[in-house]
């Protein structure tokens, strides 16, 4: 049988799956100077291929079926699996329709498919809910899939294949510029680890199954086969906690170092669970960049929501150690929490604006399906379209900001963070007197943007 694996690439703004908003994806269409320059470096630094349809490559083949990978042409085939996500599942829908009327049974996977399937059932022959590697290994061998088709999760994840990428197009060149971490092309996702063990009530990580890992020697084996399919590769981990087991780290860097395996990797975690010592032996290892969530500067707004504080004290220390090993760093916030005003907003652009990690992501509160918070603030949601729970637009009624007063700060979060001078100097890792001149410089910005925001809303983005 010959499958067709599908992750459509969009044509509005830029558009993340997988394991982003863990499935739902994400879609940002710039609406500002600052966010059209931000989307085009994520198109060349962001675009990864999908961890999911990686490992159904893998199954798939093992099968001795033929497998075609499809980012939007149409495909001769069998079968087609189309990745889903909330924030393009229109045009996921549409490519199926095409594609079963030439003929292709077609079948569904993902969070969106798994949490909203009533939104894919109509277009394709089946919908998978679930993590689909179960029903994916029992279509390999030969079961016919109809309708929803239930697929528990895989326990022992050691059980897996590791992902095909040469059968995704995964051997593309790759070129770095300095001080991005992450190369442009190139780049190989890694799950450690599935779930999330935490209990933030706004995020999806952990609404589709348990928390499982993996023993460090079956990480290494798998960074082992991806140094022999390309040299020194870049790997992204796409666990929401990667450092949540320490010791499983040392001993992952261990086993990176007696093998002699030649890579670059960047993890996402929180920033209590790292330290100096572990932080230095991650780089010895390859380690090169770091993304965590800092959220709000209000501890009492993340203890109702489920997230527990990190002491401002520790996350310093953290950036420090980063910056003096050369680790890039990128920090996730989030505007628009139900004890947000404008003040508590501006506060948590100034704490971004201290913290000074070298990128910053700024994403307004979105209630997805499936999460705690969808259940509190349902009741409020107003967006009836679900491409529109992207993480940058406003969908439901806020007690203290009107939806323009929330695109109106999500626009200034990006402009106070990245046009400073000192920004530029920290990016190009300047210290002493080259990062105190461009300094004296930030006052005289912060003046400007103050004006321009009292022009457009009447008030500047202050405390």
């Amino acid at each position: 049988m010959q499958i067709v694996l599908a992750d459509l690439v969009s044509a509005d703004g830029f558009v993340s799956k997988d394991t982003v908003a863990g499935g739902y994806g994400s879609r940002l269409r710039p609406f500002s100077r600052v966010t059209r320059i931000m989307s085009a470096i994520k198109q060349r630094l962001h675009a990864l291929p999908s961890v999911q349809l990686g490992y159904i490559a893998a199954i798939c083949a093992a099968a001795g079926h033929d497998v075609v990978y499809s980012e939007g042409e149409a495909a001769e085939g069998d079968l087609a699996i189309v990745l889903t996500s909330l924030v393009d599942y229109r045009r996921e829908c549409a490519w199926a329709q095409e594609q079963r009327a030439r003929g292709v049974r077609v079948g569904f996977v993902g969070l969106a498919a798994s949490k909203l399937p009533e939104l894919f059932e109509a277009s394709g022959d089946f919908v998978i809910i679930g993590e689909p590697e179960h029903a994916i290994q029992r279509l390999a061998a030969g079961d016919f899939l109809a309708g929803r088709v239930p697929s528990p999760p895989i326990q022992d994840l050691t059980e897996l294949p590791f992902p095909r990428w040469d059968l995704l197009g995964g051997n593309r060149r790759g070129w770095s510029l300095p001080f991005t971490g992450r190369p442009a092309g190139g780049s190989f996702p890694l799950l450690a680890s599935r779930g999330c063990p935490e209990f933030c009530t706004y995020c999806p990580h952990r609404i589709l199954a348990s928390y499982r890992d993996r023993p460090a020697k079956n990480i290494v084996d798998e960074l082992e086969y991806l140094c022999a399919v390309k040299h020194r590769p870049y790997v992204v981990f796409r666990d929401p906690l990667f450092s949540e087991d320490r010791d499983r780290c040392l001993a992952l860097c261990d086993e990176i170092r007696s093998r002699g395996l030649l890579l670059r990797f960047e993890c996402e975690t929180r920033l209590d669970r790292l330290d100096p010592e572990l932080l230095q032996t991650l780089r010895s290892a390859g380690l090169a960049a770091i993304s965590f969530g800092v959220e709000t500067s209000s501890a009492e707004t993340l203890k109702r929501s489920g997230r527990r504080p990190i002491p401002p004290s520790h996350q310093q220390q953290i950036m420090a150690e980063c910056r003096k090993l050369g680790i890039v760093t990128a920090a996730f916030y989030v505007l628009g929490f139900l004890q947000d005003d404008w003040s508590a907003v501006a506060a948590t652009i100034d704490y971004s604006i201290a913290l000074g990690s070298t990128a910053a992501q700024f994403k307004l509160l979105t209630p997805y399906p499936g999460t705690p918070m969808w259940k509190q603030l349902s009741a409020r949601v107003y967006e009836t379209d679900w491409q529109q729970f992207d993480g940058f637009t406003p969908t439901f009624t806020h007690p203290s900001l009107s939806a323009d007063e929330l695109r109106f700060l999500l626009g200034a979060a990006y402009t106070r963070f990245y046009v400073r001078p000192s920004y530029l100097a920290n990016f190009l890792r300047l210290r002493g007197r080259g990062l105190r001149a461009a300094e004296r410089f930030d006052s005289s910005v912060r003046a400007r943007h103050e004006r321009r925001e009292r022009a457009m809303m009447a008030k500047a983005v202050v405390c």
